[in-house]
């Protein structure tokens, strides 16, 4: 399975919507709240491509965008794909 990693804030329900699709799922992810290290954000900006706002998710080296975007790969049937070794 590809690493996944999640930038998150405690307060942001997009945030925990993503992330319990892909516990239900049972992906593991590393989640990096840039509300509690706020000098990881702009590492975020950097890497979603001025993505500002969370949460920022990339499976492997692919920026997948935000909640909206992961629901819509679920939705498409392509998130599994994603997901998978290659």
């Amino acid at each position: 399975m590809q690493p996944v990693e999640i930038y998150t804030s405690p307060l942001c329900g997009f945030c925990h919507m993503a992330k319990r699709l892909l516990s239900k799922k049972g992906v593991t992810f590393s989640e990096i709240d840039v509300f509690a290290d706020p000098s990881r954000k702009p590492e975020m900006i950097q890497r979603a491509n001025g993505g500002r706002t969370v949460p920022q998710i990339f499976i492997g080296e692919t920026h997948v965008g935000g909640c909206d975007d992961l629901m819509d790969l679920e939705r498409g049937g392509k998130l599994d794909a994603l997901l998978a070794d290659t």
